[in-house]
């Protein structure tokens, strides 16, 4: 019987994770014991200080290490026990990126870089860049697409960065202090435009920060410290 219901189903799931790394004769454990679902559509915000895995959570959920033990499965295929290129095939197809070093390629322009999520579909070049003109005129770039990252401020490569991260539609969209080396201004410009696509096209945000500020703007909020979630709650808001 098909699921009424499919929103309410989690998109990101993840069952007794562990990560531990070798330090000399010694062991690190990380993350001890991780059990988490993100629903479609939510905003969730990992918060922590530094050193209380949240950069190694956010790792996990992308696929970029494997786990010590447990899964991760995002959209119910299990990318934990994926191989390199089977993870590759599944990122440039589901999952997006927002970072907080923007993470824009020096010699190409802002639509060339926000065009590069459609070059890994093999969307054909001019259609691709109309989709990341179109996209850039939406984040106030317009003026800005033949302009290359070093003859733009920070806050408009983030957006240059936001618009690549969205152009394809991901399924979900991982952004690591998105914000991290913007001014309050820019800060609050960034954060609602995220948040807008993302109540736009029905995307999950997971979003990485150690600022508490930055958990206002998420419907689900998890608090690590030392490895271990020790608080989850969840807003209560209507999906559109």
């Amino acid at each position: 019987m098909q699921d009424p219901s499919p929103r309410k189903r989690p998109i990101v799931e993840v069952r007794g994770l562990r990560k531990e790394y070798p330090l000399g004769d010694e062991t690190v454990v990380a993350l001890k014991h991780i059990d988490l679902s993100i629903m479609r559509g939510e905003i969730c915000c990992i918060f922590g200080t530094s050193g209380s895995g949240k950069s190694t959570l956010l790792n996990q959920l992308a696929g970029m290490e494997k786990p010590t033990r447990g899964e991760v499965r995002i959209g119910g295929a299990l990318i934990s026990r994926m191989s390199e290129e089977q993870l590759a095939a599944f990122r440039q197809r589901h999952l997006g990126f927002v970072f907080q070093s923007y993470n824009l390629l020096p010699s190409l322009t802002a639509a060339e870089n926000v065009a590069m999520p459609l070059l890994f579909r093999g969307v054909p070049p001019a259609q691709r860049d109309a989709a990341a003109r179109a996209m850039l005129k939406r984040v106030g770039l317009g003026h800005r697409m033949d302009h290359y990252p070093a003859q733009m401020s920070g806050g408009q490569q983030q957006r240059a960065g936001i618009a690549r991260a969205f152009l394809a539609r991901p399924d979900v969209v991982f952004a690591d202090e998105p914000t991290g080396n913007l001014d309050s201004r820019t800060t609050v410009e960034v954060m609602e435009m995220i948040c807008g696509f993302a109540r736009d096209f029905h995307q999950t945000i997971i979003l990485v920060t150690h600022d508490p500020e930055m958990a206002r703007y998420a419907d689900r909020i998890v608090t690590l410290i030392d490895g271990q979630i020790v608080r989850e709650d969840v807003k209560q808001r209507s999906v559109q």
